[in-house]
């Protein structure tokens, strides 16, 4: 675990900002496995590991642009539609919740929400696959309610400014760089979990913690965080 030196005044925190996949659901394996048969369909290869450290935790715009790049011309539109039944398939037989999230959540002691680049429809099934959703119900955010996905700072805003918290008061549970990125834009202190596929030295940076074992975010927060 590594943290960033810091001043001993602290500022309680007002809301906390889960990410979903990655953070909450054990997604990224699975469709990182996904999205490389998708990618060789379309005629284009990118292998698990350009995967990782280019798509997970992008918005869809960047996805798109990278697979256009490579592919050399542009996408049709609602290219994405039939592989679609590939993802509902393999999280309906494998998606699990992320390791001790489920504890975390169920003595969790701060207000809290869910913000990500996916879409409503598939943050709700994969919520409920892993019987999450009653601790997000009404307080799900998506990529789909702004103009910029992460890492633009806009679905961070958006939550806070809907729940009525100062971002300066928030702190953003994240999984990837770009969501650690958006974070900082956004002005709010970052907590980046290194448990999954993400490399601890990419979540690491200014106004972060980085941590490995999802039950011990609750310590982390309770300490607050620093001023400046």
């Amino acid at each position: 675990m590594t943290f960033d030196p810091a001043p001993a005044e602290n500022r309680p925190i007002e809301l906390v900002i889960f990410d979903c996949d990655g953070v909450l659901v054990d997604s990224e394996r699975i469709a990182v496995r996904v999205d490389a048969r998708v990618f060789a369909a379309l005629g284009c290869h990118f292998t698990e590991e350009e995967i990782i450290e280019r798509f997970v935790g992008s918005s869809s715009e960047i996805y798109e642009a990278a697979v256009e790049e490579r592919l050399g011309r542009p996408l049709e539109p609602g290219w994405h539609l039939p592989y679609k039944h590939l993802y509902e398939e393999a999280f309906a037989t494998e998606l699990t919740a992320v390791d001790g999230i489920a504890e975390v959540l169920e003595s969790f002691g701060l207000p809290f929400c869910l913000a990500s680049n996916g879409g409503h429809k598939g943050i709700r099934r994969n919520l409920r696959t892993t019987g999450l959703y009653g601790h997000f119900e009404g307080r799900i955010f998506s990529a789909e309610d702004v103009a910029r996905g992460k890492p633009a700072p806009d679905l961070f805003l958006h939550a806070a400014r809907t729940l009525g918290a100062d971002p300066a008061r928030c702190a953003v549970v994240e999984d990837s760089p770009y969501g650690v990125q958006a974070a900082r834009a956004a002005g709010m202190r970052s907590f980046g979990y290194a448990g999954g596929l993400t490399a601890a030295h990419r979540l690491e940076g200014p106004g972060t913690v980085v941590f490995e074992d999802m039950r011990a975010l609750p310590g982390l927060l309770a300490a607050g965080f620093p001023v400046g």
